[in-house]
């Protein structure tokens, strides 16, 4: 707990309105979108600018306070849960986008900004941020840097890191460090922009950022491809990309998740289909056009039961917020949904989804799985029941298995919602024990106190005791 002197300092730079330590504040930041974690932070904190910001970690660091950075807290891997106390700091006054500089075509936003105003305000200068996480409506940018954020443009355009070209970042002992800039080339010394993207708030705490744009597309299409086989669809999103087409958006859902989804926005998804594809080309009309019916015609020849292409804007917008809501979806089944993000090759997608299917059977437990099949990122989903204990321990074997599975694919634990608690068990998996040790002594030289978002991303121990090895 924080002693009343602590907090009168911290009272004394953001002034009291903006530190909270009543019961219901600090509930209101003890969890995130992740089920079964949940602690109390000590205090909450609002800063009202970088300086702020430095002072207050100074005065964590000289009392060795735990700080939690936090965006709207939508990720799903326990990431900003204060599983050993100390403050939250919340960034609702740090909301600002300071420029658009047209002739750089870059941003400069504050770490509160939520993700959609920023692509709206950008698009109304007809230029274009593209990484657009399902959760983009709520989601900061702080929050999607620190977690290296996808979404459903990443196979053309990448994700967040690839938008990020320089950082104002607050370290551990309150120095304030800028990396990067508005810059095309620029190799002088080490990467600490890439470093810190994605770094979970381990390293220090990201106040602003400046993010790349790029024109906006002439024009896009979207089109749906209904399947039989689960297999034949997977097949056919290696085929697309074997035929030398990088679509902006090829989204796959199994039946089970299509049946939620049409249930829950009532767009007319066809609930018989084994599986779908969701399929979004963008572009000049002519290379737009071209791709579509090649697209088209690849699906039809690998068994497609039916090939649609979206009339307009609107039937095409509803088939996007259909995919972007499977979760919303499927959390209204049980109590807890359980996401994942096993990533594999996207050669491997079809032996992955079959594994998938496998697993969820052997466990006797209910998986639903859709995703970014495009850059072979699948979202396995469990609805479940955290009461139960012994379907909560047979949905953890799952997930296990899951994991198992796709680093032995040649995948990885974690395509874009990060290690946080959720997955630090498994991060030895994937790395190794010198790259955690490698890891570890990067986070020592940036924190020695090691008072950045402690308890995460390094597990104590792996949950089982063999090390998997690719």
């Amino acid at each position: 707990m924080l002693n009343q002197q602590i907090i009168e300092k911290f009272i004394s730079i953001v002034g009291k309105d903006n530190v909270d330590t009543s019961n219901m504040g600090r509930l209101a930041y003890s969890f995130d979108a992740t089920p079964q974690f949940q602690s109390l932070p000590d205090a909450v904190i609002s800063p009202r600018s970088t300086q702020e910001t430095a002072e207050i970690v100074k005065v964590c660091n000289e009392y060795k306070v735990p700080i939690v950075a936090r965006g709207s807290g939508t990720n799903l891997c326990a990431g900003t849960c204060p599983t050993e106390g100390g403050i939250v700091l919340v960034f609702r006054h740090m909301n600002k986008i300071l420029e658009i500089d047209e002739e750089n075509l870059t941003a400069t936003v504050q770490a509160g900004v939520i993700t959609l105003d920023l692509i709206h305000a950008v698009e109304a200068k007809g230029l274009f941020y593209p990484p657009d996480p399902s959760s983009m409506k709520i989601s900061t940018i702080g929050g999607n840097i620190n977690e290296n954020s996808g979404g459903l443009r990443g196979l053309k355009y990448g994700v967040t890191r690839d938008y990020v070209m320089g950082l104002e970042i607050i370290l551990p002992n309150g120095e304030i460090m800028r990396t990067g800039g508005k810059l095309a080339k620029d190799v002088a010394g080490y990467d600490f922009t890439r470093l810190f993207v994605g770094s979970e708030g381990t390293l220090g705490i990201i106040t602003e950022a400046i993010l790349k744009l790029v024109p906006m597309p002439e024009t896009k299409q979207t089109m749906l491809a209904l399947y039989e086989d689960i297999e034949d669809a997977a097949c056919a999103v290696s085929a697309i990309i074997a035929n030398k087409i990088i679509p902006t958006t090829l989204e796959f859902l199994d039946q089970a998740t299509i049946e939620v989804v049409e249930d829950f926005a009532q767009i007319g998804l066809p609930t018989d289909a084994k599986a779908v594809l969701l399929i979004e080309q963008d572009g000049p009309p002519e290379v737009v056009h071209r791709d579509i019916q090649r697209m088209a015609e690849i699906c039809t020849n690998l068994h497609a039961v039916s090939v649609r292409i979206a009339a307009d804007e609107a039937e095409a917008d509803a088939l996007r917020t259909a995919r972007r809501s499977a979760l919303s979806a499927l959390a209204r089944l049980k109590p807890t949904t359980i996401l994942e993000d096993a990533t594999v090759p996207r050669s491997q997608i079809a032996p992955m989804v079959r594994a998938i299917n496998e697993i969820a059977k052997k466990h006797n437990v209910r998986i639903c799985t859709f995703g970014h099949a495009g850059d072979g990122n699948l979202h396995p989903t469990c609805p479940t029941d955290a009461r139960d204990k012994e379907e909560i321990h047979r949905v953890e074997l799952a997930f296990e298995e899951i994991f198992e599975k796709a680093i032995e694919l040649g995948g990885t634990i974690t395509g874009e919602h990060g290690v946080g608690v959720m997955k630090a068990p498994y991060l030895e998996w994937k790395l190794g024990a010198s790259g955690i040790a490698a890891m570890k002594a990067v986070k020592h030289a940036f924190d020695p106190n090691n008072i950045m978002n402690p308890g995460k991303v390094f597990a104590k121990e792996s949950r089982k005791r063999v090390v998997i090895t690719q």
